[in-house]
Protein backbone atom coordinates (compact mmCIF):
# COMPACT_ATOMS: atom_id res chain seq x y z
CA UNK A 1 0.00 0.00 0.00
CA UNK A 2 1.66 3.39 -1.24
CA UNK A 3 -0.86 5.60 0.78
CA UNK A 4 -3.38 4.90 3.78
CA UNK A 5 -6.34 5.31 1.57
CA UNK A 6 -8.14 6.08 -2.12
CA UNK A 7 -8.91 9.70 -0.82
CA UNK A 8 -4.98 10.83 -0.19
CA UNK A 9 -3.76 8.68 -2.65
CA UNK A 10 -3.30 5.01 -4.67
CA UNK A 11 -4.35 2.02 -2.71
CA UNK A 12 -3.48 -1.56 -3.62
CA UNK A 13 -6.08 -3.06 -2.29
CA UNK A 14 -5.97 -6.78 -3.81
CA UNK A 15 -2.71 -8.22 -5.46
CA UNK A 16 -1.78 -11.78 -6.42
CA UNK A 17 1.59 -13.54 -7.96
CA UNK A 18 0.98 -15.01 -11.79
CA UNK A 19 3.24 -17.91 -12.91
CA UNK A 20 5.14 -16.21 -14.94
CA UNK A 21 6.18 -14.33 -11.69
CA UNK A 22 4.51 -11.10 -12.50
CA UNK A 23 2.98 -9.10 -9.63
CA UNK A 24 -1.32 -8.50 -10.41
CA UNK A 25 -3.00 -6.21 -8.23
CA UNK A 26 -5.99 -3.74 -8.49
CA UNK A 27 -5.38 -0.03 -7.64
CA UNK A 28 -8.24 2.60 -6.18
CA UNK A 29 -6.95 5.51 -8.30
CA UNK A 30 -7.93 8.96 -6.37
CA UNK A 31 -9.75 12.16 -7.64
CA UNK A 32 -6.28 13.58 -6.70
CA UNK A 33 -3.36 13.29 -5.21
CA UNK A 34 -3.26 15.00 -1.36
CA UNK A 35 -0.58 15.02 1.14
CA UNK A 36 -1.57 15.01 4.75
CA UNK A 37 -0.46 18.07 7.04
CA UNK A 38 1.83 17.29 10.06
CA UNK A 39 1.55 19.40 13.40
CA UNK A 40 4.14 21.24 12.30
CA UNK A 41 2.12 22.94 9.17
CA UNK A 42 -1.01 22.83 11.34
CA UNK A 43 0.53 24.78 13.86
CA UNK A 44 2.03 27.15 11.45
CA UNK A 45 -0.92 27.97 9.75
CA UNK A 46 -2.64 28.93 12.48
CA UNK A 47 0.44 31.29 13.19
CA UNK A 48 -0.16 32.63 9.72
CA UNK A 49 -3.49 33.17 10.44
CA UNK A 50 -2.54 35.15 13.60
CA UNK A 51 -0.30 37.26 11.79
CA UNK A 52 -2.79 38.12 8.97
CA UNK A 53 -5.65 39.06 12.06
CA UNK A 54 -3.15 41.65 13.59
CA UNK A 55 -2.10 43.00 10.19
CA UNK A 56 -5.40 43.74 9.55
CA UNK A 57 -6.23 44.78 12.95
CA UNK A 58 -3.12 46.98 12.50
CA UNK A 59 -4.52 48.51 8.94
CA UNK A 60 -7.67 49.17 10.78
CA UNK A 61 -5.39 51.18 13.45
CA UNK A 62 -3.41 53.44 11.12
CA UNK A 63 -6.85 54.30 9.66
CA UNK A 64 -7.81 55.67 12.53
CA UNK A 65 -4.89 57.02 13.69
CA UNK A 66 -4.30 59.16 10.28
CA UNK A 67 -8.08 60.45 10.49
CA UNK A 68 -8.07 61.23 14.00
CA UNK A 69 -4.35 63.43 13.20
CA UNK A 70 -6.17 65.34 10.53
CA UNK A 71 -9.02 66.16 13.17
CA UNK A 72 -6.35 67.40 15.30
CA UNK A 73 -4.28 69.74 12.98
CA UNK A 74 -7.52 71.10 12.06
CA UNK A 75 -8.39 72.26 15.15
CA UNK A 76 -5.14 73.41 16.26
CA UNK A 77 -5.73 77.45 15.07
CA UNK A 78 -8.89 77.01 16.74
CA UNK A 79 -6.94 75.98 20.02
CA UNK A 80 -3.93 78.28 19.60
CA UNK A 81 -6.77 81.51 19.31
CA UNK A 82 -8.55 80.35 22.64
CA UNK A 83 -5.13 80.41 24.02
CA UNK A 84 -4.44 84.31 22.86
CA UNK A 85 -7.61 84.70 23.98
CA UNK A 86 -7.31 83.25 27.70
CA UNK A 87 -4.17 85.14 27.99
CA UNK A 88 -6.09 88.59 27.34
CA UNK A 89 -8.58 87.63 29.73
CA UNK A 90 -6.56 86.75 32.74
CA UNK A 91 -4.14 89.89 32.02
CA UNK A 92 -6.80 92.20 31.83
CA UNK A 93 -10.05 91.02 33.48
CA UNK A 94 -11.89 94.17 32.46
CA UNK A 95 -11.97 93.38 29.02
CA UNK A 96 -13.71 90.51 30.14
CA UNK A 97 -17.24 91.55 28.90
CA UNK A 98 -20.12 89.73 28.21
CA UNK A 99 -19.75 89.87 24.16
CA UNK A 100 -15.91 88.23 24.98
CA UNK A 101 -17.25 85.93 27.56
CA UNK A 102 -19.85 84.30 24.90
CA UNK A 103 -16.82 84.35 22.55
CA UNK A 104 -15.14 82.26 24.77
CA UNK A 105 -17.53 80.02 25.27
CA UNK A 106 -17.94 79.36 21.56
CA UNK A 107 -14.25 78.77 21.03
CA UNK A 108 -14.55 75.86 23.69
CA UNK A 109 -17.91 74.49 22.26
CA UNK A 110 -16.15 73.90 19.05
CA UNK A 111 -13.09 72.08 20.76
CA UNK A 112 -15.93 69.75 22.22
CA UNK A 113 -15.76 67.27 19.68
CA UNK A 114 -11.98 67.06 20.46
CA UNK A 115 -12.46 64.53 23.67
CA UNK A 116 -14.14 61.60 21.53
CA UNK A 117 -11.19 61.58 19.37
CA UNK A 118 -8.65 61.82 22.70
CA UNK A 119 -10.44 59.24 24.08
CA UNK A 120 -9.74 57.06 20.81
CA UNK A 121 -5.92 58.01 21.50
CA UNK A 122 -6.66 56.25 24.51
CA UNK A 123 -8.26 53.36 23.42
CA UNK A 124 -5.77 53.01 20.58
CA UNK A 125 -2.91 52.65 23.34
CA UNK A 126 -4.29 50.13 24.68
CA UNK A 127 -4.62 48.01 21.78
CA UNK A 128 -1.15 48.73 20.60
CA UNK A 129 0.13 47.47 23.60
CA UNK A 130 -2.09 44.50 22.91
CA UNK A 131 -0.76 44.03 19.55
CA UNK A 132 2.58 44.21 20.67
CA UNK A 133 1.89 41.39 23.10
CA UNK A 134 0.53 39.09 20.30
CA UNK A 135 4.00 39.94 18.16
CA UNK A 136 5.78 38.92 20.77
CA UNK A 137 3.82 35.48 21.77
CA UNK A 138 4.11 34.80 17.98
CA UNK A 139 7.76 35.47 17.80
CA UNK A 140 8.37 33.10 20.67
CA UNK A 141 6.12 30.39 19.03
CA UNK A 142 8.18 30.92 15.96
CA UNK A 143 11.18 30.31 17.33
CA UNK A 144 10.05 27.07 19.07
CA UNK A 145 8.67 25.43 16.35
CA UNK A 146 12.05 25.82 14.28
CA UNK A 147 14.05 24.79 17.20
CA UNK A 148 11.65 21.43 17.16
CA UNK A 149 12.04 20.93 13.24
CA UNK A 150 15.93 21.72 13.56
CA UNK A 151 18.32 22.87 11.23
CA UNK A 152 17.25 22.00 8.05
CA UNK A 153 18.94 22.45 4.88
CA UNK A 154 15.28 23.49 2.69
CA UNK A 155 17.33 23.36 -0.66
CA UNK A 156 18.12 19.95 0.22
CA UNK A 157 14.59 19.34 1.32
CA UNK A 158 13.20 21.03 -1.79
CA UNK A 159 15.42 18.59 -4.35
CA UNK A 160 13.76 15.64 -2.30
CA UNK A 161 10.39 16.89 -2.11
CA UNK A 162 10.84 17.16 -6.40
CA UNK A 163 12.71 13.89 -6.23
CA UNK A 164 9.56 12.20 -4.35
CA UNK A 165 7.10 13.96 -6.78
CA UNK A 166 8.95 12.60 -9.92
CA UNK A 167 8.91 9.01 -8.50
CA UNK A 168 5.17 9.81 -7.52
CA UNK A 169 4.94 10.29 -10.90
CA UNK A 170 6.77 7.65 -12.77
CA UNK A 171 4.68 5.53 -9.91
CA UNK A 172 1.41 7.07 -11.53
CA UNK A 173 2.43 6.27 -15.10
CA UNK A 174 3.33 2.46 -14.36
CA UNK A 175 -0.18 2.41 -12.30
CA UNK A 176 -2.09 5.02 -14.47
CA UNK A 177 -2.60 1.77 -17.28
CA UNK A 178 -4.69 -1.17 -16.84
CA UNK A 179 -8.35 -2.54 -17.42
CA UNK A 180 -11.24 -0.87 -16.27
CA UNK A 181 -12.96 -3.10 -13.64
CA UNK A 182 -15.23 -0.39 -11.78
CA UNK A 183 -16.84 3.20 -11.68
CA UNK A 184 -17.40 5.06 -8.19
CA UNK A 185 -20.40 6.53 -7.43
CA UNK A 186 -20.37 9.90 -8.72
CA UNK A 187 -19.27 13.52 -7.18
CA UNK A 188 -21.41 16.29 -8.35
CA UNK A 189 -19.76 19.38 -8.49
CA UNK A 190 -22.06 21.88 -9.73
CA UNK A 191 -25.75 22.09 -10.83
CA UNK A 192 -25.90 24.89 -13.98
CA UNK A 193 -26.89 25.40 -17.59
CA UNK A 194 -29.24 23.78 -19.94
CA UNK A 195 -29.52 19.73 -20.13
CA UNK A 196 -26.65 19.37 -22.53
CA UNK A 197 -23.90 20.40 -22.68
CA UNK A 198 -19.51 19.56 -21.83
CA UNK A 199 -16.95 20.55 -18.95
CA UNK A 200 -13.48 19.98 -18.71
CA UNK A 201 -9.94 20.44 -17.46
CA UNK A 202 -6.89 20.17 -20.24
CA UNK A 203 -5.58 16.41 -20.11
CA UNK A 204 -2.11 17.27 -20.34
CA UNK A 205 -0.48 20.53 -18.88
CA UNK A 206 0.94 20.16 -15.13
CA UNK A 207 -1.38 19.75 -12.60
CA UNK A 208 -0.69 23.56 -11.67
CA UNK A 209 -2.69 24.52 -14.04
CA UNK A 210 -6.69 23.68 -12.89
CA UNK A 211 -8.48 25.66 -15.70
CA UNK A 212 -11.74 24.45 -16.01
CA UNK A 213 -13.66 24.98 -19.52
CA UNK A 214 -17.54 25.25 -19.85
CA UNK A 215 -19.51 24.49 -22.96
CA UNK A 216 -23.07 25.11 -22.34
CA UNK A 217 -25.49 23.67 -25.58
CA UNK A 218 -25.06 20.84 -28.08
CA UNK A 219 -25.46 22.69 -30.98
CA UNK A 220 -24.67 26.18 -32.83
CA UNK A 221 -22.78 27.14 -29.69
CA UNK A 222 -19.73 29.24 -30.00
CA UNK A 223 -19.18 30.69 -26.03
CA UNK A 224 -16.56 28.33 -23.98
CA UNK A 225 -16.22 30.26 -20.72
CA UNK A 226 -12.57 29.47 -19.40
CA UNK A 227 -12.46 29.36 -15.39
CA UNK A 228 -9.10 29.69 -13.11
CA UNK A 229 -9.84 27.03 -10.97
CA UNK A 230 -12.18 24.23 -9.80
CA UNK A 231 -13.43 26.71 -7.14
CA UNK A 232 -13.64 29.32 -9.31
CA UNK A 233 -16.10 26.99 -11.33
CA UNK A 234 -18.01 25.96 -8.69
CA UNK A 235 -18.65 29.48 -7.63
CA UNK A 236 -19.35 30.79 -11.15
CA UNK A 237 -16.79 33.66 -10.66
CA UNK A 238 -13.06 34.44 -12.07
CA UNK A 239 -13.81 33.52 -15.75
CA UNK A 240 -13.06 34.57 -19.09
CA UNK A 241 -14.92 34.26 -22.27
CA UNK A 242 -13.79 32.62 -25.68
CA UNK A 243 -15.97 33.37 -28.61
CA UNK A 244 -15.60 30.68 -31.67
CA UNK A 245 -14.61 31.19 -34.93
CA UNK A 246 -17.05 28.63 -36.21
CA UNK A 247 -20.09 27.01 -33.86
CA UNK A 248 -19.86 23.59 -32.49
CA UNK A 249 -21.97 20.71 -33.12
CA UNK A 250 -22.67 18.12 -30.28
CA UNK A 251 -20.82 18.00 -27.49
CA UNK A 252 -17.96 15.51 -27.61
CA UNK A 253 -15.30 18.42 -26.94
CA UNK A 254 -11.76 17.81 -25.86
CA UNK A 255 -8.91 19.65 -24.45
CA UNK A 256 -5.52 18.72 -24.86
CA UNK A 257 -2.47 20.86 -24.61
CA UNK A 258 -3.93 24.22 -24.60
CA UNK A 259 -6.01 23.78 -27.56
CA UNK A 260 -9.85 22.90 -27.93
CA UNK A 261 -10.54 20.27 -30.26
CA UNK A 262 -14.47 20.14 -31.29
CA UNK A 263 -16.67 19.34 -34.49
CA UNK A 264 -17.76 22.36 -36.46
CA UNK A 265 -21.30 22.60 -36.72
CA UNK A 266 -23.21 21.27 -39.92
CA UNK A 267 -20.03 19.08 -41.35
CA UNK A 268 -18.15 16.75 -40.49
CA UNK A 269 -14.83 19.04 -40.09
CA UNK A 270 -12.36 18.80 -36.74
CA UNK A 271 -11.52 22.39 -35.49
CA UNK A 272 -8.24 22.83 -33.25
CA UNK A 273 -8.56 25.83 -31.25
CA UNK A 274 -5.52 27.32 -29.47
CA UNK A 275 -7.09 29.67 -26.50
CA UNK A 276 -3.82 31.73 -25.69
CA UNK A 277 -3.66 32.82 -29.41
CA UNK A 278 -7.46 32.56 -29.67
CA UNK A 279 -7.04 31.11 -33.16
CA UNK A 280 -8.03 28.23 -35.40
CA UNK A 281 -4.42 26.20 -35.36
CA UNK A 282 -5.94 23.86 -37.92
CA UNK A 283 -8.87 22.18 -39.46
CA UNK A 284 -9.54 19.05 -41.54
CA UNK A 285 -12.66 16.81 -42.63
CA UNK A 286 -12.80 13.41 -40.95
CA UNK A 287 -13.93 11.26 -44.26
CA UNK A 288 -16.81 9.85 -44.41
CA UNK A 289 -17.92 10.35 -41.29
CA UNK A 290 -21.36 11.33 -40.65
CA UNK A 291 -22.81 14.59 -39.11
CA UNK A 292 -26.32 16.58 -38.31
CA UNK A 293 -27.20 13.71 -36.22
CA UNK A 294 -26.78 10.85 -38.87
CA UNK A 295 -24.76 8.96 -36.49
CA UNK A 296 -25.89 10.45 -32.94
CA UNK A 297 -25.32 8.47 -29.79
CA UNK A 298 -28.83 7.07 -28.63
CA UNK A 299 -29.65 10.55 -27.00
CA UNK A 300 -29.06 12.21 -30.34
CA UNK A 301 -27.74 15.84 -30.21
CA UNK A 302 -25.74 16.02 -33.34
CA UNK A 303 -23.41 13.72 -31.76
CA UNK A 304 -22.09 12.16 -34.80
CA UNK A 305 -18.34 12.72 -33.82
CA UNK A 306 -16.78 12.65 -30.25
CA UNK A 307 -13.25 13.76 -29.53
CA UNK A 308 -11.28 12.14 -26.80
CA UNK A 309 -7.73 12.41 -24.52
CA UNK A 310 -6.36 8.86 -23.06
CA UNK A 311 -2.76 8.06 -22.10
CA UNK A 312 -1.78 7.78 -25.23
CA UNK A 313 -3.32 10.97 -27.25
CA UNK A 314 -5.80 12.42 -29.16
CA UNK A 315 -8.77 10.01 -30.72
CA UNK A 316 -12.24 10.45 -32.51
CA UNK A 317 -15.20 8.05 -32.33
CA UNK A 318 -18.15 8.72 -35.00
CA UNK A 319 -19.27 6.40 -37.71
CA UNK A 320 -19.39 6.04 -41.34
CA UNK A 321 -21.84 4.98 -44.13
CA UNK A 322 -18.71 2.33 -45.57
CA UNK A 323 -19.14 0.29 -41.65
CA UNK A 324 -22.87 0.52 -41.74
CA UNK A 325 -23.36 3.17 -38.52
CA UNK A 326 -20.88 1.15 -36.27
CA UNK A 327 -18.40 2.80 -33.87
CA UNK A 328 -15.03 3.80 -36.00
CA UNK A 329 -11.69 4.67 -33.71
CA UNK A 330 -9.48 6.85 -35.43
CA UNK A 331 -6.24 7.65 -33.86
CA UNK A 332 -6.15 11.59 -34.60
CA UNK A 333 -2.44 13.32 -34.99
CA UNK A 334 -3.11 16.66 -32.36
CA UNK A 335 -1.19 18.66 -34.57
CA UNK A 336 -2.34 18.36 -38.15
CA UNK A 337 -5.87 16.35 -37.02
CA UNK A 338 -4.55 13.85 -39.77
CA UNK A 339 -5.98 10.08 -39.19
CA UNK A 340 -3.07 7.62 -38.43
CA UNK A 341 -4.84 4.95 -38.17
CA UNK A 342 -8.68 3.52 -37.67
CA UNK A 343 -10.93 0.22 -36.24
CA UNK A 344 -14.19 -0.89 -37.14
CA UNK A 345 -15.81 -1.99 -33.50
CA UNK A 346 -18.67 -3.61 -34.43
CA UNK A 347 -20.69 -1.84 -32.14
CA UNK A 348 -24.06 -0.10 -33.51
CA UNK A 349 -22.96 3.52 -32.77
CA UNK A 350 -27.09 4.37 -32.07
CA UNK A 351 -27.30 1.97 -29.48
CA UNK A 352 -24.93 3.54 -27.47
CA UNK A 353 -25.44 6.16 -25.05
CA UNK A 354 -21.70 7.24 -24.47
CA UNK A 355 -18.30 6.22 -25.12
CA UNK A 356 -14.73 6.99 -23.62
CA UNK A 357 -11.38 6.18 -23.75
CA UNK A 358 -8.92 4.44 -20.89
CA UNK A 359 -5.24 3.50 -22.11
CA UNK A 360 -6.25 2.66 -25.43
CA UNK A 361 -9.54 0.83 -24.47
CA UNK A 362 -12.94 2.35 -26.18
CA UNK A 363 -15.45 1.80 -22.94
CA UNK A 364 -19.48 1.93 -24.21
CA UNK A 365 -22.15 2.80 -21.66
CA UNK A 366 -25.82 0.73 -23.41
CA UNK A 367 -27.80 3.95 -22.64
CA UNK A 368 -27.50 7.61 -21.44
CA UNK A 369 -30.81 7.02 -18.90
CA UNK A 370 -30.82 5.77 -15.73
CA UNK A 371 -29.98 1.76 -15.12
CA UNK A 372 -27.02 2.19 -17.77
CA UNK A 373 -24.01 0.37 -17.48
CA UNK A 374 -20.39 0.34 -18.83
CA UNK A 375 -21.28 -2.49 -21.35
CA UNK A 376 -18.79 -2.98 -24.58
CA UNK A 377 -15.15 -2.97 -24.13
CA UNK A 378 -13.39 -2.81 -27.85
CA UNK A 379 -9.69 -2.81 -27.29
CA UNK A 380 -7.56 -1.21 -30.06
CA UNK A 381 -3.91 -2.66 -29.09
CA UNK A 382 -5.71 -6.23 -30.05
CA UNK A 383 -8.28 -5.60 -32.32
CA UNK A 384 -10.54 -7.22 -30.09
CA UNK A 385 -13.68 -6.92 -28.15
CA UNK A 386 -15.70 -8.08 -25.07
CA UNK A 387 -19.13 -7.76 -23.51
CA UNK A 388 -18.72 -6.05 -19.90
CA UNK A 389 -20.88 -5.33 -16.93
CA UNK A 390 -19.74 -2.82 -14.87
CA UNK A 391 -21.98 -0.79 -12.43
CA UNK A 392 -22.65 2.79 -13.81
CA UNK A 393 -24.59 5.13 -11.32
CA UNK A 394 -26.38 7.33 -13.34
CA UNK A 395 -27.87 10.02 -10.93
CA UNK A 396 -29.72 12.29 -12.69
CA UNK A 397 -31.10 9.73 -15.28
CA UNK A 398 -29.75 11.77 -18.71
CA UNK A 399 -25.96 11.71 -19.88
CA UNK A 400 -25.07 14.07 -23.08
CA UNK A 401 -21.27 14.01 -22.25
CA UNK A 402 -18.43 11.32 -20.96
CA UNK A 403 -15.18 11.57 -21.13
CA UNK A 404 -12.25 10.20 -19.66
CA UNK A 405 -9.29 12.53 -17.80
CA UNK A 406 -5.95 11.15 -18.17
CA UNK A 407 -4.13 13.21 -15.74
CA UNK A 408 -6.55 13.23 -13.42
CA UNK A 409 -8.16 9.99 -13.90
CA UNK A 410 -11.46 10.46 -13.81
CA UNK A 411 -14.72 10.68 -16.02
CA UNK A 412 -16.09 14.24 -16.58
CA UNK A 413 -20.04 13.69 -16.95
CA UNK A 414 -22.78 16.11 -17.94
CA UNK A 415 -25.85 15.07 -16.42
CA UNK A 416 -28.89 16.34 -17.32
CA UNK A 417 -27.62 19.91 -15.84
CA UNK A 418 -25.29 18.82 -13.59
CA UNK A 419 -21.60 18.44 -13.75
CA UNK A 420 -20.21 15.18 -12.06
CA UNK A 421 -17.12 13.33 -11.82
CA UNK A 422 -16.43 9.84 -10.96
CA UNK A 423 -13.43 8.21 -9.85
CA UNK A 424 -11.93 4.92 -11.56
CA UNK A 425 -10.58 1.30 -10.69
CA UNK A 426 -8.69 -0.16 -13.06
CA UNK A 427 -6.81 -3.90 -12.91
CA UNK A 428 -3.08 -3.39 -13.89
CA UNK A 429 -0.50 -5.93 -14.66
CA UNK A 430 3.09 -4.98 -12.97
CA UNK A 431 6.20 -6.52 -13.43
CA UNK A 432 7.68 -6.87 -9.90
CA UNK A 433 11.43 -6.05 -11.32
CA UNK A 434 12.91 -2.27 -10.40
CA UNK A 435 11.69 0.17 -8.06
CA UNK A 436 8.16 2.17 -8.60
Amino acid sequence: TLFQSPDEGWQVYTSAQAPDGKCLCTAVIPVQGTCSRDLRSHQLRQLMEKVQNISQSMEVLDLRTYRDLQYVRNTESLMKGLDSRLKVAAESQKSLNAKSFQELKDKMTELLPLMPVLDQYKSDTRLIVHLKEEVRNLSGSLLAIQEEMGAYDYEELQQRVLMLEARLHACMQKLGCGKLTGVSNPITIRASGSRFGSWMTDTMTPSSDSRVWYMDGYYKGRRVLEFRTLNDFVTGQNFVQHLLPHPWAGTGHVVFNGSLYYNKYQSNIAVKYHFRSRSVLVQRSLAGAGYNNTFPYSWGGFSDIDFMVDESGLWAVYTTNQNAGNIVVSRVDPQTLEVLRSWDTGYPKRSAGESFMICGTLYVTNSHLAGAKIYFAYYTNTSSYEYTDIPFHNQYSHISMLDYNPRERVLYTWNNGHQVIYNVTLFHVIKTSGEL
